[in-house]
């Protein structure tokens, strides 16, 4: 317990020098009206909220309640306070309450994804689709994947990232959920559509390569140089996107997540290499600064984008293989 500092004449004390749990039991005497209510409100003995009753007298420098026969009545200060006391203890209460999922047809919220084009291609319909019923005010902002030197989840701009997680700040947690299959892709009537699909045959072809960073090289390049081989990198794009739709209008090569990218394929008309050539996986995670590890809404949106994205990477694979 804090000892009370004394009261400077017309001034107000330091709520250093003031025991705040003094509050609590002034709403309950207030509430009551009588020390022995108030001692089984607060479950303490008639003794202690007596001594509590006289600690907030000293401190007030009123005396808050006056008996008058058999009962206790509130002096002009009591009332004049008890209102604004009761609402302090109940938003002390809600401060130190744990949080609890709200009403979400009623949730109006913001929250902004980090992903890859495909990847949101993939997801996002069936999240949207699924927000809409049970949470329609919610608003999914995704956003391309940062820079090598940003951290959009570490800064608080950014609420999530799923795919590939580049994040470097140790505190970041993430939740690896799968990987999917990488393919190589052609449009319909490529030269590689026809005749045998050869080591040879690919590397020498062009090949197109979806890098934010600008990259010409990736884990396919590691794959082939382990057999001796390289392969013909000619331009190098932003997004999946802008890779897959050079593909369909072009010779060149490509590389796509099987299951992921299934719609975006089958839309595109574009066919699978079936290729004697294991690919590096494609790993998904799902990744969050633990600031809003507690909070409610954010943890129900993980175990939305968790499930779809479980359930993508289940989905059957394209099949236009050749």
């Amino acid at each position: 317990m804090h000892s009370a500092a004394p009261m400077e004449a017309g001034g107000s004390r330091p709520l250093s020098g003031v025991d705040l749990n003094l509050l609590v039991a002034l709403d309950a005497l207030l509430t009551e009206r009588s020390v022995s209510a108030a001692a089984r409100r607060l479950h303490l003995t008639e003794p202690a909220t007596s001594r509590a009753l006289g600690r907030i007298r000293r401190t007030t420098g009123d005396q808050i309640l006056v008996r008058t026969g058999h009962t206790m009545v509130p002096t002009p200060r009591a009332l004049e306070i008890q209102a604004e006391v009761s609402d302090l203890v109940r938003r002390a209460q809600a401060v130190f309450a744990s949080v609890g999922m709200p009403d979400l047809t009623d949730l109006d919220r913001t929250f902004t994804i980090l992903s890859s084009d495909m990847l949101i291609a993939a997801v996002g319909p069936d999240l949207l689709d699924r927000l809409a019923i049970e949470a329609p005010a919610v608003r999914i902002r995704f956003l391309p994947e940062p820079t090598p030197s940003a951290d959009p989840l570490r800064d608080g701009t950014a609420d999530l990232e799923i795919g590939e997680i580049d994040s470097t700040a140790p505190e970041i947690r993430v939740e690896t959920l799968g990987a999917d299959d990488a393919v190589l892709i052609v449009r319909v009537g490529h030269p590689l559509t026809t005749g045998p699909v050869t080591l040879d045959r690919v590397v020498t072809a062009r090949h197109v390569v979806a890098s934010r960073r600008g990259r010409f090289r990736g884990p396919l390049d590691d794959a082939l140089a382990a057999q001796g081989l390289r392969r013909n990198v000619a331009v190098a794009v932003p997004s999946h996107t802008a890779a897959l739709r050079m593909v369909a209008h072009s010779d060149l090569v490509g590389i796509a997540p099987r299951r992921l990218g299934r719609s975006a394929l089958t839309a595109a008309g574009l066919a699978v290499l079936d290729l004697d050539l294991a690919l590096p996986p494609l790993p998904v995670s799902l990744a969050w600064h633990p600031r809003n590890d507690a909070d409610a809404p954010h943890r129900w949106l993980r175990t939305y984008l968790r499930d779809v994205i479980i359930a993508a990477l289940s989905g059957p694979p394209v099949d236009a293989s050749v």
